[in-house]
């Protein structure tokens, strides 16, 4: 079916309660991953191809963007496509060509007045392309290496009154919140600040996002869901269940040298894992 829009598939999740699951795609067998196993849970989901992601296929976000809109256009349930975690302007103006409802811009390593200045430029020019567009305030430790920020260190968590003013001003769609996850996590060992959620979802006019939720266990996504979480990002645990399927497959078959062998196990975990991730947060 034709791709749709990020927009959309967050409007319908907010209506009903739920959440979107929001996959990063580094692979083509990501991209095939994510699509079937939204298939299997009968539902849509968004394909999301980050910065960091780009910048490993040489820079070069066309390719991988164009594999993803061709296998969308051939899912059986509806399929959006976003840009997450862009800082570079660049990247940002090639969205709309690509294929892209919607970007998520991330000035967040700004102090508040640039960031505010920054998101609300990107912002703009955003919506007159007619791109959806997501920023965050607070900061989601363990970005690029990073280790987590301490709870306590300043910016760790989102300022309900703060989240306001900056999505007023800001003018954004959806709104990043640090409230206890972290990025690139291989345990899912994450508390969340449930109690900051809630000031958040009353404070805060427009839908909320969770970073970093490969390291949420699923009673906490649940939780998250019901306070108020609308699209919730998942990267490292697909990476996690590609890597361990591929590694379990060649130590048990060692003499395997044709690619495709191994990838299509870590395709399976992947899809998978996409699967029960998707019926945790319906």
């Amino acid at each position: 079916m034709p791709l749709t829009t990020t927009g959309e598939l967050v409007a319908r999740a907010a209506a009903s309660r739920s959440a979107i699951a929001a996959f990063n795609i580094i692979t083509l067998e990501h991209v095939e991953a994510v699509i079937a196993g939204a298939e299997t849970a009968g539902s849509p989901v968004v394909l999301q191809v980050s910065e960091n992601a780009v910048r490993f296929r040489y820079g070069r976000l066309l390719p991988l963007a164009r594999a993803a809109v061709a296998a969308a256009e051939r899912a059986t349930v509806p399929v959006a496509l976003h840009l997450d975690h862009v800082q570079s302007d660049a990247l940002l103006r090639q969205a709309p060509a690509a294929g892209f409802s919607s970007v998520m811009y991330d000035a967040a390593r700004l102090p508040y007045q640039e960031n505010l200045a920054a998101t609300r430029a990107a912002a703009d020019w955003a919506h007159a392309q007619g791109l959806w567009i997501e920023a965050e305030l607070g900061e989601v430790g363990g970005k690029d290496g990073a280790p987590p920020l301490d709870p306590h260190a300043p910016g760790a968590r989102t300022d309900p009154a703060g989240a306001r003013a900056f999505v007023t001003e800001a003018g954004v769609d959806a709104l990043a919140v640090a409230i206890g996850s972290s990025h690139a996590m291989t345990t899912r060992t994450a508390v969340l600040d449930h109690a900051l959620l809630a000031r958040l979802s009353g404070a805060v006019g427009v839908p909320l996002v969770l970073h970093g939720s490969s390291g949420v266990p699923d009673g906490e996504l649940t939780a998250a869901v019901g306070g108020g979480i609308t699209k919730v990002n998942v990267g490292t645990a697909l990476n996690i269940a590609m890597t361990c399927a591929i590694r379990d497959f060649l130590a048990a078959h060692p003499e395997a040298v044709d690619s495709r062998r191994y990838l299509a196990v870590g395709r399976a975990a992947m899809a998978e894992a996409v699967t029960r991730i998707i019926k945790v947060l319906s």
